[in-house]
């Protein structure tokens, strides 16, 4: 039996099924919604980061939530932490915040985003230069590279730490080493030979590998592949330039014997493209006991694979495997033997769509970003409050149909895990509606900031909407969460082009060109003001493409991509105020429009298809009481959202004063009669 009390767990509740009524997107029986009324409520805030509770919200406790109600509830700029439902006190609180959200078939991507793609898709390849990172643990490597998508992962979740090629990078280094050596014996060689003179301090050389841009600048079209180069030719062509600078004025020429005849005697030309030649010409043992390829290459001395670049771009990397002593002419050296490994290997990227649920791997990730990232004292991220705001739903699961009005993965909430090469990276938690995808929360590796994680979910998941169109043509939009002009951290949403803010009184949608100039001039705005009844500004607008942001709001990008309102708007559950010290408003309007609508027909309770009005148990001597509360909760919702979701008049948190536990008492009686 549904009976709309508090006590009633939200287990009971998220798996009735009676009434069926349809919001936004109908179609069928998808549960029926139990809420209770928290009131208003002040905390501090976590934009400004004012001490005072400047942050006024009005809040619901939901047991449970369908898809249809919860889409219509955004529609008239609510959001939820958790089960707990909230909604800014648009011309009371200190940073107004406006919900946003875009057409995903019209957005256009920025040349930053485009950057953002690309930049992950070098780094899985191979490709990114990644600067030396304080605590980034070197990602594995695969064989392929793929993006796929699934609803239901596998059950082994075993957190995979990101392993070490640290065995690999040795063996390279070992290997430069080596080749440096090399050159240096044959620079000191020229040295003892007379070829250079004696008493120039020559610098020892440095061999170093060649970044894969280089690689493709520099060997484009090539059938070898540029592995490591080397200067020592331009300092030792300077060395030598100054030494003969000195004796111009009667001392000797330096001269370089070549290999033939002709060529010893003759004067070298202090250039670093002949230095070069020569020592090119001194290695060439180098080429049978390394299987290199060794030239000069205007003054660089550089060391080539005999292999092709591979179709994926893929970078062919020569490491030693061990030295071995080699007797030619009577004198023993150890000569290096290397081998090649495949080209490059790619990094893997899945990501994966799965309903909402703890993860111990989840929390962990979600924890040691609150800690690096946003400086969340280690005390205050515990599992608990993780598990209320972030797992936690009142959402009704619809499971998919087949007809075209839900998607493959059903409406609901879910976690949307980036994994990269066997690790969680990034975790995007995620409302799947009847419209929209609303986006919640996005919480990433702090070892992998350099890659953005925060814009490319956001694009993934836009990306996500255009691709289920197809499924379910009424999910059309991508709901970023609140927009907030006056926090310059909220401000990088408007980067996602063309966007809406939806109108705080009318609950009409204004596009961001209209919204933003008004905004610049006050905080809070009756944005539905300045458009026409077909949409069309009634004031010039600021049309400029918004994707571009100032240095100072791009700054926040990385360190704070996506939705943090959830946890600065509101703080936790436990903190609703107790019934006695409700601020129950008394004929005021607020930032909503008053609708026509008798508060007796708001629903109470149900019992199968039944439903119990709240003018059927409480007789009108008995309204007075409750009546402020109850118009407050019918403006806040609206009509037909009041007279849908059953309202519990039960207790929310706390102990409630005499006067309202025994009315609750009596109400309790004729609810369970009318039931009978």
């Amino acid at each position: 039996m549904a009976t709309g009390m508090a006590g009633r767990s939200r287990n009971e509740a998220s798996s009735s099924r009676g009434r069926g009524k349809g919001g936004s997107g109908g179609g069928g029986d998808r549960g029926e919604s139990v809420v209770s009324d928290c009131g208003r409520r002040r905390s501090s805030c976590g934009y400004c980061k004012s001490k005072s509770n400047t942050s006024i919200a009005h809040g619901l406790w939901a047991y449970s939530l369908t898809v249809d109600d919860y889409q219509d509830l955004l529609d008239r700029g609510w959001r939820r932490s958790g089960c707990f439902l909230y909604k800014p006190e648009m011309e009371r609180t200190c940073c107004p915040s406006y919900t946003i959200r875009l057409k995903a078939a019209d957005f256009v991507p920025s040349k930053e985003q485009n950057r953002v793609y690309r930049r992950l898709e070098r780094f899985l390849d191979g490709t990114l230069e990644v600067k030396k990172q304080a605590e980034l643990s070197p990602l594995p490597s695969t064989s392929n590279v793929s993006s796929s998508s699934a609803h239901e992962a596998s059950s082994s979740r075993d957190a995979k730490p990101l392993s070490n090629n640290k065995d690999d990078n040795d063996n390279v280094g070992e290997f430069v080493q080596y080749l440096s050596d090399e050159i240096d014996k044959v620079v000191k060689r020229c040295t003892q030979s007379g070829e250079f003179p004696s008493n120039i301090e020559f610098p020892t050389p440095s061999v170093r590998e060649v970044s894969q841009a280089k690689k493709r600048k520099l060997v484009k079209g090539s059938e070898e592949d540029l592995l490591y180069t080397c200067n020592i030719a331009f300092q030792l062509a300077a060395a030598l330039s100054r030494t003969q600078s000195n004796k111009m004025d009667g001392g000797e020429d330096i001269k370089l014997s070549g290999d033939s005849n002709e060529d010893k005697g003759q004067p070298f030309k202090l250039s670093p493209k002949a230095v070069a030649e020569k020592l090119v010409d001194l290695l060439s043992h180098l080429q049978q006991t390394s299987g290199l390829s060794i030239r000069a290459c205007n003054g660089h001395i550089n060391f080539y694979s005999a292999r092709r670049l591979d179709s994926a771009g893929g970078v062919a990397k020569t490491i030693p495997c061990s030295k071995d002593s080699q007797t030619m002419n009577g004198n023993t050296r150890t000569a290096m033997k290397c081998s090649y490994s495949s080209p490059r290997k790619k990094r893997k990227l899945e990501i994966h769509l799965e309903r909402s649920s703890f993860d111990p791997e989840e929390y962990d990730l979600y924890r040691r970003y609150q800690i690096k990232v946003h400086n969340d004292p280690p005390g205050k991220v515990s599992e608990s409050s993780y598990k209320r705001f972030l797992v936690d739903t009142p959402l009704v699961f619809v499971p998919s149909t087949g007809d075209s009005t839900v998607p493959p993965c059903g409406f609901g909430s879910f976690h949307q895990r980036y994994i990269i090469d066997g690790r969680l990276v990034a975790v995007g938690v995620i409302d799947i509606l009847p419209k929209c995808l609303s986006s919640k929360y996005l919480f990433w590796d702090p070892d992998l900031a350099f890659l953005s994680l925060g814009k490319y979910s956001a694009l993934q998941e836009i990306n996500w909407v255009r691709e289920n169109q197809i499924h379910c043509p009424s999910l059309e939009y991508y709901y970023l969460g609140y927009y907030i002009h006056s926090c310059s951290k909220m401000r990088y949403k408007a980067a996602y082009y063309p966007s809406e803010l939806l109108c705080p009184l009318r609950y009409k949608w204004v596009p961001f060109g209209v919204a933003k100039p008004l905004l610049d001039r006050r905080k809070y705005v009756v944005l539905s003001d300045y458009i026409g009844e077909n949409g069309e500004p009634l004031l010039p607008s600021n049309s400029d493409h918004p994707m571009e942001l100032q240095p100072e709001e791009s700054e926040h990008n990385d360190s704070n991509d996506l939705m943090i309102e959830d946890g600065g708007m509101v703080g936790s559950e436990d903190e609703v105020s107790s019934d006695d010290d409700l601020e129950l408003e008394t004929g005021e309007l607020g930032s909503a429009e008053l609708e026509d609508g008798d508060i007796g027909n708001i629903i109470i309770g149900s019992r199968g298809s039944r439903t119990i009005k709240y003018k059927a148990v409480i007789h009108s001597r008995e309204r007075g009481y409750l009546e402020a509360q109850l118009r407050t909760y019918m403006r806040v919702v609206g009509r037909q959202l009041s007279e849908r979701m059953i309202y519990s008049l039960g207790p929310t948190r706390r102990k409630m004063g005499s006067k309202v536990q025994m009315l609750w008492r009596k109400i309790k009686l004729q609810f369970f009669a009318c039931c009978r």
